[in-house]
């Protein structure tokens, strides 16, 4: 163990001091933040400019209320109106090539942003198109069906002989606040985005530590592979030694990284009061975390003892972070059925278990079962994982050249 414990401080001493690692650990949640708030803040962002939108209405009855509506309801900081409607033809009569063709002409030269089309039966089948060179301002479609709708309601309401205000009292605007109950059935002031946010920011955290790290030990016993450097480490430990050494030195890198982000993380939740998982949730992702981590370092070593190559370590490694992209992109449909059939089968899985389980804690606790089931089937799958990566690690870190055929690694886990 002591002879373990010399190759895990000098693995981690050795790459903790390298400028990538120091680079990475201040520039990583840089950009976990800026790529999370940026997008948002853009979004949100308001105009600061009055944008043209053309308008071709063949009903004759809407263009007019809409261009009212569009003026009088959005205000840039200045007070100017955010939109200004330029009526290019109205009318059942008017000519609609000749009225697409001016409108397009003014969206080439820059006019106007875009137009609107209504046609004569828009009234009954409510299909309005929108045509632009740019299609991406969401907020503007949003704000042009919101003022639509409106005035074809008023509308048929007035052709059904009814009061426009009766319409405008019974439009009711309400807010659906999300209240999270516990396994007690108390009240927990638990959002959509505190839910996704806590779910979220663990399963990214556990897929860029296995990501960093992994590929570190890959790439370690490589190079020390390449370089003969492994078999003057094997003469003075034995393999087994020496891959639990690395598996532990590049471990401890792993979780300086993580704990300095968790620090980061607590410290701006203490400044801004906010409180992403309760203490028993946070222990429990910890222990998966710490598991998944394990599980996986045992398959890097195993990978990396296996190939001469880092073009091919890295084919080989990349099918094992595909795997952990699954639960990222199963985060949304897992928040709107934590407890899917298909969401409980793929948690048994013991290389999506860490994840999984990870992503349903955030969401909503599994039952005690669940959660023993689930650890004992990944402290079992370590054991055998690391017991595997020992047996190939014994022979693959001493073979050089042609990369060994499946039949062979087969053969090292049956006699190692």
């Amino acid at each position: 163990m002591r002879k373990a414990l010399s190759v895990a401080r000098w693995e981690y001493l050795e790459k903790v001091r390298t400028r990538a690692f120091l680079l990475g650990l201040i520039l990583t949640p840089i950009i976990m933040v800026a790529t999370g708030i940026l997008p948002t803040l853009f979004v949100n962002q308001e105009d600061n400019e009055t944008k043209v939108i053309g308008f071709i209405d063949q009903s004759g009855m809407i263009a007019e209320p809409f261009a009212e509506r569009m003026e009088m309801r959005y205000r840039l900081a200045n007070g100017q109106p955010n939109y200004v409607v330029q009526i290019i033809a109205s009318g059942k009569d008017l000519n609609m090539a000749e009225a697409v063709g001016e409108a397009n002409r003014l969206v080439m030269k820059d006019e106007i942003m875009g137009y609107c089309v209504v046609r004569n039966g828009a009234r009954l089948d409510s299909l309005v198109e929108y045509r632009s060179k740019a299609v991406g301002d969401f907020r503007v479609g949003v704000r042009m069906e919101e003022n639509l709708r409106d005035i074809l309601a008023e509308q048929r309401a007035v052709a059904l002989g009814l009061d426009t205000r009766l319409l405008r009292d019974l439009n009711v605007h309400m807010d659906v606040k999300m209240v999270k109950l516990s396994k007690t059935g108390e009240r927990e002031e638990a959002g959509f985005e505190r839910v996704f946010l806590s779910a979220y920011v663990f399963v990214m955290m556990l897929f860029l530590l296995i990501m960093t790290s992994g590929q570190l030990l890959v790439r370690s016993v490589i190079e020390e592979k390449s370089n003969r450097i492994v078999e003057v480490l094997v003469s003075s430990c034995s393999p087994t030694q020496l891959m639990a050494g690395k598996v532990l030195g590049l471990s401890a890198l792993g979780f300086t990284q993580i704990g300095f982000w968790a620090l980061i993380g607590i410290a701006a939740s203490l400044q801004f009061g906010i409180t992403l998982v309760d203490p028993l949730q946070a222990a429990l992702l910890t222990v998966y975390f710490i598991l998944g981590y394990l599980l996986y370092s045992a398959i890097f070593v195993a990978a990396g003892s296996a190939v001469t190559t880092e073009q091919e370590a890295q084919q080989i490694t990349s099918y094992l972070v595909i795997l952990l992209v699954i639960p990222i992109a199963i985060a949304f449909p897992a928040m709107r059925n934590p407890e899917a059939d298909w969401l409980k089968v793929l948690s048994y899985v013991p290389i999506l278990t860490p994840a999984i389980m990870t992503l349903r804690i955030s969401i909503q606790m599994p039952t005690a079962i669940e959660v023993i089931i689930t650890v004992i089937i990944l402290l079992l799958s370590i054991y055998g994982a690391m017991v595997g990566a020992g047996r190939i690690f014994r022979v693959g870190i001493l073979s050089m050249g042609k990369s060994p055929r499946i039949g062979e690694i087969l053969h090292w886990l049956r006699t190692g």
